[in-house]
């Protein structure tokens, strides 16, 4: 019986998983993307799209500028010249000008921090809200977004990749269609082609999901070096008890 409970209760929290991994994906699946915190280079791109598109509305609040300096290997010369707009202190962290109360009145909703946000929704879920806003003129920025229905914030990175717009389509016999990834056309071109853009979005979520855990790549290491520590210990912790014991037995 007590098997059964413990089944059941497993079944339903995965249940819940995947209803709240459907749900975040407005009804699709989210597109997928490797994330490599050891390319620093692709982190410095992140950091700079981050500075320039996001930083504006969104501060990041838990990164200090000399911090990511130090762990992405970029100067404080250069940090000063192309990162930092709102501060000439490296030790300063990457607050907005805009306080909150401006962010109310104009926006309706302070913008939210963005320091952990990979941690909350995912790289994948970021992944698939960059590159998925289509042009519509029933909300008050013009465009929606197929991750985030409804979404409240207008496509900053609209330049880059150029407009969309969805596709309706319709089943056999008039049945809705549940819109897709797929269903995203480009009505007018950007700045940067399709793999330009795309490489500029996995730069930019490579970089936010870094902002969420700064210390990972070093974690991951000392874990390593942890276990090997562990495993070293076990073996001697079993030697010395065999040698205790070595008279009783």
């Amino acid at each position: 019986m007590k098997g059964y409970k413990r089944l059941h209760n497993t079944f339903f929290i995965l249940l819940i998983m995947v209803s709240a991994s459907v749900s975040a994906a407005g009804g699709a699946k989210l597109m997928h993307m490797e994330v490599d915190l050891s390319d620093q280079t692709s982190l410095q791109r992140g950091a700079k799209t981050f500075v320039n598109y996001c930083l504006s509305c969104h501060s990041a609040a838990y990164m200090r500028y000399n911090r990511m300096g130090k762990d992405l290997g970029i100067s404080e010369d250069i940090l000063k010249t192309n990162f930092m707009f709102g501060t000439d202190k490296v030790g300063d962290t990457m607050k907005i000008a805009m306080s909150s109360s401006d962010a109310d009145q104009f926006f309706g909703v302070a913008p939210p921090d963005l320091s952990v946000i990979a941690r909350s929704r995912g790289a994948d879920w970021l992944y698939s809200y960059f590159k998925t806003f289509y042009v519509d003129e029933s909300r008050p920025f013009g465009v929606n977004n197929l991750a985030f229905k409804d979404v409240g914030m207008p496509n900053v990175l609209w330049e880059l990749q150029g407009k969309q717009r969805l596709i309706e389509k319709e089943h056999d016999g008039g049945a809705h269609h549940a819109p897709t990834y797929e269903d995203l056309e480009l009505i007018s071109e950007g700045s940067q082609g399709a793999e330009e853009f795309d490489q500029t979005v996995r730069d930019l979520v490579n970089f936010m999901v870094y902002l969420g855990e700064p210390i990972k790549l070093q974690r991951e290491k000392i874990g390593f070096w942890v276990l090997l520590y562990l495993i070293v210990l076990m073996v001697v912790t079993y030697l010395l008890k065999k040698e205790y014991w070595r008279d009783v037995h």
